[in-house]
């Protein structure tokens, strides 16, 4: 019933598609040698999460499948599921999306629903909300042998392993975890035993601690393991700094954090059997 999951924060390039998937790769091998089975990365991580009105160009969105289907080739012999972030197109618009690839394979893309504008977060000059869908689409994506697949684009939808059914998970992206409603506490009623995070949240004074209180009580409230991947300090080149804080958490304990403004892999074993055993005990769980 156990399960080894794993958060890496890459070095990145901002704007440098080839480099920041070979980066990913590099991670994704490293964990998958050491048994983990769901390795996730942070939020647009194959381009970069401050590339700013660079999301607006072709070239840069051209170059981010073309580093996924580099991810998708390199990876399709690991015996893992990983989560990595890019800006997807679809119909003419632009979401800030989390891929799912297994075995080469882009299983579906998975868009933010809340798109931050406060502050110091300008997404909404670049993306629109999951909500902007409307219904389930679909675009084309590259495979591992570059063939170009129909992938869909979906939303309130948790991931299932055939070989061994508690592990399920389902994904947001940042923000969705700040709000009042997050979709992880949909995503846990549905099924899903872990959440995924894909994030970049910047550091202000006092937040490290929030941002972990958060997720341990997000994973206490849900009986899920949340695992949460951080963006690191190669996104820190504007008026922002970026830290790499990678948190896992199980129904309400801390099991894994990595130390700030470092880069690499932190590591959990979940005890699936544990969490399923505690949704089913507790009655006001449904």
């Amino acid at each position: 019933g156990f399960i080894k999951i794993a958060a890496a924060t890459p070095d990145l390039h901002v704007a440098d598609c080839a480099y920041n998937a070979a980066e990913i790769v590099k991670l994704a091998k490293e964990a998958a040698a050491k048994g983990a089975k769901l390795i996730t990365f942070p939020e647009l991580c194959l381009t970069g999460y401050t590339c700013g009105d660079l999301f607006l160009q072709e070239t840069l969105l051209e170059g981010a499948m073309g580093a996924l289907a580099y991810v998708c080739r390199e990876t399709r012999k690991l015996a893992a599921v990983l989560v990595v972030g890019l800006p997807l197109r679809v119909k003419g618009k632009l979401y800030n999306a989390a891929a799912v690839v297994n075995a080469g394979e882009v299983l579906a893309f998975v868009p933010k629903t809340y798109i931050p504008n406060y502050s110091e977060f300008y997404e909404q000059r670049h993306f629109v909300s999951a909500d902007a869908l409307g219904s389930i689409e679909s675009v084309t994506a590259p495979n591992a042998d570059g063939e170009g697949v129909s992938v869909p684009v979906v939303t309130g939808t948790v991931f299932q392993c055939d070989e061994q059914p508690l592990f399920t998970f389902g994904v947001e992206i940042c923000e969705d975890l700040w709000v009042p409603n997050p979709p992880s506490t949909e995503l846990a009623q549905m099924g899903a035993h872990i959440i995924v995070n894909l994030s970049a949240s910047d550091e202000l004074i006092g937040k490290a601690g929030y941002r972990r209180d958060l997720v341990r009580q997000q994973s206490g409230r849900l009986l899920c393991a949340y695992l949460y991947a951080d963006a690191g300090f190669g996104e820190s080149t504007q008026d922002l700094v970026f830290a790499g804080h990678d948190l896992i958490a199980e129904n309400g304990a801390m099991l894994a954090e990595s130390k700030m403004f470092e880069q690499g892999i932190i590591y959990a074993d979940i005890d699936l059997q544990r969490l399923a055993h505690e949704r089913q005990r507790m009655n006001t769980f449904e």
